[in-house]
């Protein structure tokens, strides 16, 4: 079995020494993106919808540069500063995944890299011919 690195410019690079997401056939674990402006490394903005946005933008890119997509996902984690922010979210994720209902959690955090508000992670299936 082969594990394979996967590394895009159209999502923000690694903050530490860890691989924006791994392919070991035929998964894709894709690590927690941040709503972070891939160009700067700058978060979007302080607010939970601009954030979630980026965040969710981010991994989009990364599973397309592993062979996969979002209706490809199969499981979601969920890291908010705020559950208050919960309803907010749900409504940008439900335009994100739109009909495709991969399991999810959503577990509140104190605190998240570079003070972000939240933080997401997937595991996804690679395309198959």
């Amino acid at each position: 079995m082969s594990i394979t690195s996967v590394q895009t410019c159209h999502a923000p690079a690694a903050i530490g020494p860890y691989s924006q997401a791994i392919v070991s056939e035929p998964f894709v674990f894709v690590s927690g993106q941040l709503g972070l402006i891939p160009e700067s490394g700058e978060l979007v903005g302080p607010d939970i919808t601009a954030q979630a946005t980026q965040a969710l933008e981010n991994l989009r890119q990364i599973l397309l540069a592993s062979g996969a997509n979002i209706d490809r996902v199969v499981s979601v984690d969920v890291y908010l500063t705020d559950i208050a922010n919960f309803s907010i979210f749900n409504a940008i994720y439900q335009q994100f995944f739109r009909d495709h209902r991969p399991a999810r959690a959503v577990i509140e955090v104190r605190s998240l890299p570079k003070n972000a508000c939240i933080e997401i992670k997937c595991i996804a299936i690679i395309r198959t011919s």
